[in-house]
């Protein structure tokens, strides 16, 4: 498996997909990496109404995961945890293979693979 929710992100991302009461539509959610950040990486996260042809698929509970490819790699083992507080609210990635993250948890270093980072605004 290549991304794990935890039972609080399975349950937001649940919320932010309940407008599809068709149990037969192919809404999910798209999780994956691209290059920018501040350290190199950042993630994405966003809803889809159904995969893209090369898209690797896994389902999490009730929500199903769009992977592209490219992002795998650097996706594989990472933890999805949604945090609820006063000083940190939403999501919040444990990948094993950033060698180095920001600050803000939005984006990582990956070792020799990762790509110029932009500086934080």
């Amino acid at each position: 498996m290549t991304v794990t929710l935890t039972e609080k992100a399975e349950f937001r991302l649940r919320a932010f997909l309940q407008g599809s009461a068709d149990p037969s539509s192919e809404k999910g959610i798209r999780v994956g990496v691209s290059d920018g950040g501040c350290n190199g990486y950042e993630y994405k996260i966003d809803i889809a109404n159904a995969p893209r042809p090369d898209d690797l698929i896994e389902q999490q509970g009730r929500v199903r995961l769009y992977i592209d490819p490219q992002s795998a790699p650097l996706l594989q083992g990472v933890v999805i945890d949604f945090l609820e507080g006063l000083m940190e609210s939403g999501f919040k990635f444990s990948n094993p293979n950033a060698t180095d993250t920001c600050g803000c948890g939005k984006s990582f270093q990956a070792g020799d693979c990762t790509p110029a980072a932009t500086p934080c605004s």
